[in-house]
């Protein structure tokens, strides 16, 4: 038998122990593997409590089961749910109990969402942002998710697919009937205002979205600068704990290190860096070549210099932006001066703050929050989700103004690049030659999606 033509189980919910767990059985012998344990199949859709046994007739466990014949299932085929109570004790056995039956097998990851979006309960689009939504750490993140999940680019691309189908089908009819006198010319007219008009449709939305791609991943700030000017009292402070070593002693800090903070639901990732010198020791070498090449790699850089910096203080190359950050203000006694972010070239002041004691760090969070906000533009009001979508949605964009560019060429050019339009938008949507993109997208789901 086919592996996809087996039974399936896994766990749903969150690991043991718990109050409660959720087993989750789909595939053909669903209903053998709930009669076996339970007795009988209770009413469809209808939680019943039920007493489960094993093969040898020992107790699992007094549960609630749910029956979804198909296709009213969430993947389309016939498929068990089991509300256990959520020990280690009581999963084992009933684990054993399901893989002890003929063609019923533990779930890979992914198989459950997969086998929906092959039984057409969801497209392509709607799988990832399946994902996106288990994966969301902060509240932008789930409500982007959540509104790709509900078809915001799928109905779109499938609308899209089918007004150039719609196009294709009259030009090729003019092909059809091209010794009928006019009539290729009646056809093909009505085609070209209609892919001219979906033409501006598509590019609208890709000139609209800023990075709304970008969300799911976050912002990266990378902190850099010399040794000992306070890069690693900064991230404590911004992690409200202490994730970095601090100490007065130069070249403490030899990795990269991470923190993942949630701003105004913008997800942002700050890097602490190693202390940008010229070192003998080959360790903190290394630790100076990564910190280069995170804050080059970075969408904007914190400098914190030694000393009341110059243009030509700040270091770091690459693309990003860079703010300069003036440290330890409170060792200078004087008043703290409003800061503002500037880039290499530009003017303005340095923020001015004192990671020791706290003053002015607020004032760079806010500016941090607004930097997020215009770097990823409509977010999560976005129909775009991915970096894949965009290039899908790019690709048919070019093929639909190649299409009006041959159009007076030839029309079996036109008709051709149309083709290659929808098979873009086929892609976009899971249903065109995208097997190997499929493995790669299921196979990042947790096992029991």
């Amino acid at each position: 038998m086919h592996p996809r033509e087996q039974t399936i189980f896994a766990l749903s919910s969150g690991r043991p122990p718990s109050a409660i767990a959720i087993v989750r059985v789909s595939g053909p012998q669903a209903g053998a593997a709930l009669a076996a344990l339970a007795g009988r199949v209770p009413q469809p859709r209808l939680a019943t409590r039920m007493l489960l046994h094993d093969g040898q007739g020992q107790g699992i466990d007094d549960a609630i089961v749910l029956w979804f014949p198909a296709p009213a299932s969430a993947t389309g085929e016939d498929v068990a749910e089991f509300h256990i109570h959520g020990s280690r004790a009581v999963e084992t056995a009933l684990f054993a109990a399901l893989g002890s039956i003929e063609h019923v097998r533990p779930a890979e990851p992914g198989e459950f969402t997969r086998r929906a979006f092959e039984n057409g309960k969801l497209d392509l689009t709607e799988a990832e942002a399946l994902d996106d939504l288990i994966h969301a750490d902060t509240d932008r993140q789930r409500r982007q998710a959540l509104r790709q999940l509900r078809g915001l680019l799928g109905e779109k691309a499938r609308d899209w697919r089918a007004r150039i189908i719609e196009a294709q089908a009259l030009i090729e009819a003019g092909i059809d009937f091209s010794d009928e006198g006019d009539v290729p010319a009646e056809l093909i007219a009505p085609a070209l205002a209609k892919i001219e008009a979906l033409h501006g449709e598509i590019r609208e939305v890709l000139s609209s979205q800023s990075r709304s791609e970008r969300l799911r991943d976050g912002l990266t700030v990378a902190i850099a600068g010399p040794p000992n000017v306070g890069k690693s009292t900064l991230i404590n402070l911004l992690a409200r704990r202490e994730v970095a070593i601090v100490s007065p002693h130069a070249g403490t800090t030899r990795d990269v290190i991470e923190v993942h903070l949630d701003l105004d639901g913008y997800p942002v990732t700050v890097i602490d860096t190693a202390g940008i010198r010229d070192t003998e020791d080959a360790v903190e070498q290394e630790g100076v070549r990564r910190a280069r090449l995170r804050a080059a790699e970075s969408d904007l850089v914190l400098w914190m210099p030694e000393s009341e910096p110059e243009q030509s203080d700040v270091t770091p190359t690459g693309e990003a932006p860079v703010w300069v950050v003036r440290n330890k203000i409170d060792l200078e006694g004087g008043e703290q001066r409003a800061g503002a972010a500037i880039r290499p070239g530009e003017g303005g002041s340095p923020f001015r703050i004192s990671a020791n004691r706290g003053d002015g760090v607020s004032d760079l969070v806010s500016a941090l929050a607004a930097f997020a906000r215009d770097y990823f533009g409509s977010g999560e009001d976005a129909p775009i989700g991915r970096e894949r979508q965009r290039r899908l949605l790019r690709e048919t964009a070019d093929a639909l103004q190649r299409c009006l560019a041959v159009a007076r060429r030839g029309d079996e050019l036109a008709a051709e690049e149309l083709r290659i339009g929808a098979q873009s938008l086929g892609r976009l949507l899971g249903r065109v030659d995208v097997e190997d993109v499929l493995d790669k997208i299921f196979r990042e789901f947790c096992i029991g999606k």
